[in-house]
Protein backbone atom coordinates (compact mmCIF):
# COMPACT_ATOMS: atom_id res chain seq x y z
CA UNK A 1 0.00 0.00 0.00
CA UNK A 2 1.42 3.57 -1.26
CA UNK A 3 1.94 5.78 1.63
CA UNK A 4 -1.05 8.24 -0.10
CA UNK A 5 -3.26 5.16 0.33
CA UNK A 6 -2.37 5.06 3.76
CA UNK A 7 -2.61 8.37 4.47
CA UNK A 8 -5.99 8.93 3.15
CA UNK A 9 -7.30 6.20 5.28
CA UNK A 10 -5.99 7.11 8.46
CA UNK A 11 -7.96 10.08 7.83
CA UNK A 12 -10.68 8.66 6.96
CA UNK A 13 -10.48 6.40 10.22
CA UNK A 14 -9.79 9.51 11.98
CA UNK A 15 -12.82 11.61 10.72
CA UNK A 16 -15.33 8.62 11.06
CA UNK A 17 -13.71 7.96 15.10
CA UNK A 18 -14.33 11.33 15.13
CA UNK A 19 -17.81 11.82 13.89
CA UNK A 20 -17.05 13.98 11.28
CA UNK A 21 -19.67 12.78 8.74
CA UNK A 22 -17.78 9.71 6.37
CA UNK A 23 -18.50 7.00 6.02
CA UNK A 24 -16.48 4.22 3.96
CA UNK A 25 -17.19 2.10 0.85
CA UNK A 26 -14.84 -0.31 -1.09
CA UNK A 27 -15.50 -2.36 -4.23
CA UNK A 28 -13.53 -5.16 -5.32
CA UNK A 29 -10.81 -4.56 -7.21
CA UNK A 30 -10.21 -0.40 -6.46
CA UNK A 31 -9.00 1.53 -3.76
CA UNK A 32 -11.52 1.95 -1.01
CA UNK A 33 -12.84 5.81 -1.24
CA UNK A 34 -14.66 7.49 1.81
CA UNK A 35 -17.28 10.10 1.45
CA UNK A 36 -19.93 11.38 3.61
CA UNK A 37 -22.20 14.44 4.46
CA UNK A 38 -22.94 15.25 8.45
CA UNK A 39 -26.60 16.69 7.20
CA UNK A 40 -27.38 13.50 5.99
CA UNK A 41 -28.79 11.18 8.90
CA UNK A 42 -27.86 7.92 7.14
CA UNK A 43 -24.18 8.98 7.46
CA UNK A 44 -24.66 10.11 10.53
CA UNK A 45 -26.30 6.89 12.03
CA UNK A 46 -22.88 5.10 10.10
CA UNK A 47 -20.76 7.30 11.57
CA UNK A 48 -22.16 6.60 15.44
CA UNK A 49 -22.57 2.66 14.65
CA UNK A 50 -18.80 2.84 12.82
CA UNK A 51 -16.97 5.03 15.93
CA UNK A 52 -18.80 2.91 18.71
CA UNK A 53 -17.72 -0.71 17.24
CA UNK A 54 -14.20 1.04 17.13
CA UNK A 55 -14.41 1.80 20.38
CA UNK A 56 -15.82 -0.98 22.02
CA UNK A 57 -13.36 -2.93 19.96
CA UNK A 58 -10.52 -1.16 21.15
CA UNK A 59 -8.72 -3.60 23.77
CA UNK A 60 -7.15 -0.42 26.05
CA UNK A 61 -10.27 1.81 26.22
CA UNK A 62 -11.62 2.32 29.11
CA UNK A 63 -15.10 3.30 27.71
CA UNK A 64 -15.18 6.70 27.84
CA UNK A 65 -15.18 7.43 24.16
CA UNK A 66 -18.01 5.15 23.53
CA UNK A 67 -20.16 7.10 26.28
CA UNK A 68 -19.37 10.32 24.88
CA UNK A 69 -20.72 9.10 21.75
CA UNK A 70 -23.76 8.17 23.04
CA UNK A 71 -24.22 10.78 24.78
CA UNK A 72 -23.31 13.13 21.20
CA UNK A 73 -25.23 10.60 19.57
CA UNK A 74 -28.27 9.44 21.32
CA UNK A 75 -31.19 11.82 22.34
CA UNK A 76 -31.40 12.18 26.22
CA UNK A 77 -34.99 10.74 26.91
CA UNK A 78 -34.17 7.62 24.43
CA UNK A 79 -30.38 7.11 26.82
CA UNK A 80 -32.74 6.98 30.10
CA UNK A 81 -34.40 3.94 28.02
CA UNK A 82 -31.37 2.68 26.75
CA UNK A 83 -30.15 2.45 30.23
CA UNK A 84 -32.94 0.47 31.38
CA UNK A 85 -33.04 -2.00 28.41
CA UNK A 86 -29.39 -2.56 29.70
CA UNK A 87 -30.40 -3.40 33.32
CA UNK A 88 -32.86 -5.56 32.26
CA UNK A 89 -31.04 -7.64 29.59
CA UNK A 90 -27.82 -7.21 30.84
CA UNK A 91 -25.94 -6.36 27.39
CA UNK A 92 -25.10 -3.34 25.26
CA UNK A 93 -28.54 -1.51 24.04
CA UNK A 94 -26.67 0.28 21.04
CA UNK A 95 -25.55 -3.08 19.77
CA UNK A 96 -28.13 -5.39 21.25
CA UNK A 97 -25.44 -7.98 22.49
CA UNK A 98 -22.92 -8.91 24.70
CA UNK A 99 -20.13 -9.08 22.26
CA UNK A 100 -18.81 -6.76 19.53
CA UNK A 101 -19.13 -7.46 16.10
CA UNK A 102 -16.81 -7.92 13.68
CA UNK A 103 -18.52 -5.81 10.70
CA UNK A 104 -21.17 -3.24 10.13
CA UNK A 105 -23.62 -2.03 7.36
CA UNK A 106 -26.16 0.66 7.66
CA UNK A 107 -28.80 1.10 5.03
CA UNK A 108 -32.36 3.83 4.62
CA UNK A 109 -35.06 2.11 5.24
CA UNK A 110 -36.83 5.31 5.00
CA UNK A 111 -39.66 6.83 6.65
CA UNK A 112 -41.29 10.35 6.36
CA UNK A 113 -41.33 11.80 10.16
CA UNK A 114 -37.91 10.83 10.75
CA UNK A 115 -35.04 8.78 9.41
CA UNK A 116 -35.09 4.97 9.81
CA UNK A 117 -32.26 2.83 8.79
CA UNK A 118 -31.44 -1.05 9.16
CA UNK A 119 -27.90 -1.35 10.81
CA UNK A 120 -26.58 -5.01 9.64
CA UNK A 121 -23.75 -6.33 12.41
CA UNK A 122 -22.07 -9.35 11.24
CA UNK A 123 -20.82 -11.62 14.36
CA UNK A 124 -19.42 -14.27 12.08
CA UNK A 125 -19.54 -15.35 8.84
CA UNK A 126 -22.73 -16.85 8.92
CA UNK A 127 -24.38 -14.62 11.55
CA UNK A 128 -25.71 -11.46 11.35
CA UNK A 129 -28.19 -9.37 13.60
CA UNK A 130 -30.22 -6.72 11.83
CA UNK A 131 -31.47 -3.44 14.38
CA UNK A 132 -33.56 -0.49 13.09
CA UNK A 133 -32.40 2.53 14.12
CA UNK A 134 -34.47 5.84 14.02
CA UNK A 135 -33.14 9.38 13.87
CA UNK A 136 -35.20 12.63 13.86
CA UNK A 137 -34.72 15.26 11.26
CA UNK A 138 -34.70 17.83 13.25
CA UNK A 139 -31.89 17.02 15.87
CA UNK A 140 -30.35 14.56 14.21
CA UNK A 141 -30.43 12.44 17.70
CA UNK A 142 -31.03 8.63 18.15
CA UNK A 143 -34.67 8.04 19.43
CA UNK A 144 -34.77 4.19 19.51
CA UNK A 145 -32.77 1.01 18.47
CA UNK A 146 -34.66 -2.27 18.25
CA UNK A 147 -35.80 -4.62 15.71
CA UNK A 148 -39.23 -3.55 15.29
CA UNK A 149 -40.22 -3.82 11.78
CA UNK A 150 -37.75 -7.12 10.98
CA UNK A 151 -40.66 -9.72 12.76
CA UNK A 152 -39.06 -8.99 16.92
CA UNK A 153 -39.84 -6.44 19.56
Amino acid sequence: MSSKTRAVLTAGVLAVALGLGVTAQASAGAPRSVAGNPADNITRIADFYGAYIDAESDPDGSGNLSTALRAYYIGPTYLKKLAAWEDREHADGVLRAQNTPLKWKVTDNGTARYTEAVVTLTWSRNTTTKLVVDMTRSTHKIIHIGTKGLGGK
